[in-house]
């Protein structure tokens, strides 16, 4: 699907609970092609981003290495001899330990073509070693799993953050988008609604977290989660203990509660 001159998007066929649609790839640019996000391992979408390329493809760029994200890139890379580019993978099952970048971006490192350049953002939170990408001409930012479309994003200890989250989403605030492109999900077409939204969504359930020691003083995960995320389905109730659990650890870290053989308390 073509999104903007010289954008397109292509959905990876890995849809579900966690990913919902599918994985967006997206390729850009008509002479020379860069592509962010190239998915999973499939072969069936690896030949589908091959024959949707409207001319070679010469970069391949990883927002993060989650399995969903990142393991057709040397594989695509092996094929088409496009150079990788992206941070290398953290320890950690969920993380494509394939992944080795060509060259490892920093944030506001800049990939430039005569078509377009994107700036990378460091933006640590849903996992360390995530970037967000610019495009410098459109004011759009590709924002990988930082920012979905239908769902908020779960935060996983210990390589995901709820502060550095947090911290991230205000830090793309200050480049003032025109609209973001999620890594799961359409086009997001109010970017400063949409990340207010979400930060004010957190603090809420953070409120929450508090309100539930607060009144359960010495409860574990298991407990807290059924009150703090009463508003979500009890069948995704242990994935929202990742999430919680995040918070638990920012509001530790600022000494506001404690954990004591794994029971939750005020400080």
């Amino acid at each position: 699907m073509q999104l903007a001159p010289g954008v397109q998007r292509l959905l990876a066929p890995n849809p579900g609970m966690m990913t919902g649609p599918g994985t967006n790839t997206y390729l850009l640019g008509e002479k020379e092609i860069a592509v962010i996000d190239p998915g999973p391992a499939i072969d069936s979408h690896i030949a589908m981003i091959q024959k949707v390329a409207s001319a070679p493809i010469r970069w391949i760029i990883v927002t993060h290495t989650h399995l969903d994200h990142s393991p057709a890139a040397y594989p695509l890379a092996e094929a088409t001899g496009a150079e990788l580019l992206g941070k290398s993978p953290p320890n950690g099952s969920n993380q494509d330990q394939t992944f080795s970048p060509n060259r490892h971006l920093n944030n506001g490192d800049t990939i430039e073509t005569e078509e377009f350049t994107l700036t990378a953002i460091h933006t640590p939170g849903h996992a360390s070693n995530h970037l967000c990408y610019l495009h410098e001409k459109l004011q759009w930012i590709f924002t990988g799993d930082h920012v979905m479309n239908g769902s908020t994003v779960v935060i996983n200890p210990p390589d995901g953050n709820m502060q550095d989250y947090l911290n991230s989403l205000k830090k793309l605030k200050t480049f003032q988008p025109k609209k973001l492109a999620p890594g799961h999900g359409d086009l997001l077409k109010a970017p400063q609604t949409t990340l207010d939204w979400i930060i004010t969504h957190r603090l809420k359930r953070e409120k929450k977290v508090m309100d539930a020691i607060r009144t359960m003083s010495g409860s574990s995960l298991s407990i807290l989660v059924k009150k703090v995320y009463d508003d979500v389905d009890a069948q995704l109730h242990p994935i929202a203990e990742r999430s919680l659990q995040a918070h638990l650890i920012k509001l530790d870290i600022e000494g506001l509660v404690q954990t004591r053989n794994g029971l939750w308390h005020l400080k």
